[in-house]
């Protein structure tokens, strides 16, 4: 299996798994060795009282686009930290895209940045994320 099969098998397997992004609508976009695109749309228990996107709601598609890509190499990943700066408001209605890429990875620390914006391509969130591996692969061993 080649890397980016590896990454595809990696997500899926994820996926399968993750009743929180699938609960809140999330879509997986696509996933690459280090990087993942993720999306949804911004619905009526997602907005605040300002009658815009909670920022728990935007943080949580990021780490989800976060946990996508640095889950690509089949060591289990998890999050060590991470930091997020909205820059506009998402809207009632906006469909936000989460693009991930990884910026760094060395032995079992990596850091992932994650651009959130809405369809229009207006950025509303960058979000940073530093990763560690633990123990264990998402994908059975292989026969050989």
């Amino acid at each position: 299996m080649d890397a980016a099969e590896t990454a595809r098998a990696c997500a899926e397997a994820m996926w399968a798994e993750d009743s929180a992004s699938k609960g809140l609508g999330m879509q997986l976009i696509s996933v690459e060795p280090g990087r993942a695109v993720l999306a949804m749309t911004i619905t009526e228990k997602m907005v605040n009282g300002h009658n815009i996107a909670h920022g728990g709601f935007i943080f949580t598609l990021a780490d989800s686009t976060f946990a996508f890509a640095c889950n690509t190499y089949n060591q289990r990943t998890v999050a060590q930290q991470c930091a997020i700066t909205f820059i506009a408001p998402g809207k009632l209605g906006d469909r936000l895209i989460a693009k991930g890429v990884e910026r760094n990875r060395a032995g079992r620390s990596g850091i992932y940045d994650i651009t959130v914006s809405r369809d229009d391509g207006t950025v509303i969130a960058e979000f940073r994320g530093h990763s560690r591996t633990i123990e264990g692969t998402l994908l059975p061993a292989q026969k050989t």
